[in-house]
């Protein structure tokens, strides 16, 4: 495999973050000699989660076996993903914001046609369904564990207790109409077609319009890291691997 010099665009605080947290696990388990340093494997993780490069790309860029590249992102992503905040966590932060924003988006797998509980109706591809909170100003706060693509936007949210949660704490939350019957403190556009709508009931979808649509800004963070565009992985990983992506946006945004 030929080898060559490449840019991952990631901050420098990001690396400098999950080096920390590789160099404190190392002395933890009391781990001696790597092949790689904490740096030099940060470095590693990091060009798989924002460029999607398979274990045999790392392996050979990094002159490691691809066994050893394999081990060594599942370490640091694990790391990671158990410093990812939970919702409950999420809600504290957002009892200070005026509202959120709630939106779920399909994380692309490598599936057959035959796996129906995760193929997504509605974007009409194999997916794994996760839930976003933004703030208003569109900051990807929190993201859900992963759920198989058929499952619907709503009942996501039931499941992992957004809904509930929101309500309790008495936060406003803007979400589209596949929400509709959420209940609590989520509000919705009024359903119906356009043309059905009365002038009063459009200017009121058109302002929700406005307040969801920076929504996108936080989806488009979380697939800014390319892994999570098309992912090859078993469908148990993915959620630590949303988990650890969140950790270090966070991390490095803070």
């Amino acid at each position: 495999m030929l080898v060559y010099p490449s840019g991952v665009d990631v901050s420098s605080s990001a690396l400098r973050f999950l080096a920390q947290q590789l160099r404190g696990h190392r002395r933890a388990i009391g781990s001696r000699w790597r092949r790689l340093t904490a740096g030099r494997q940060a470095l590693l993780t990091l060009a798989h989660l924002r460029m999607g490069h398979t274990y045999a790309q790392l392996a050979a860029g990094f002159g490691i076996g691809t066994t050893t590249a394999y081990r060594y992102v599942t370490e640091a992503v694990a790391l990671l993903a158990a410093l990812a905040p939970s919702l409950a966590d999420a809600v504290r932060t957002a009892s200070a914001k005026a509202y959120l924003i709630l939106d779920g988006t399909l994380l692309p797998i490598d599936r057959i046609a035959a796996d129906r509980p995760f193929y997504s109706g509605k974007h009409k591809k194999h997916g794994m369904n996760v839930q976003i909170l933004a703030d208003p100003f569109g900051r990807l706060l929190w993201a859900s564990p992963a759920l198989p693509g058929a499952v619907h936007d709503v009942r996501a949210a039931r499941e992992h207790g957004i809904v509930d949660a929101l309500a309790e704490a008495g936060i406003p939350c803007w979400a589209d109409k596949g929400y509709q019957g959420a209940g609590g403190t989520v509000r919705t556009p009024c359903w119906g077609r356009w043309e059905t709508l009365s002038a009063g009931r459009q200017a009121v979808n058109r302002s929700h319009a406005k307040i969801r649509a920076l929504v996108e800004k936080a989806v488009a963070t979380l697939k800014s890291w390319r892994l999570l565009r098309k992912l090859r992985c078993s469908t148990t990983r993915i959620t630590s691997l949303v988990q650890a992506v969140l950790a270090l946006h966070l991390a490095s945004s803070g």
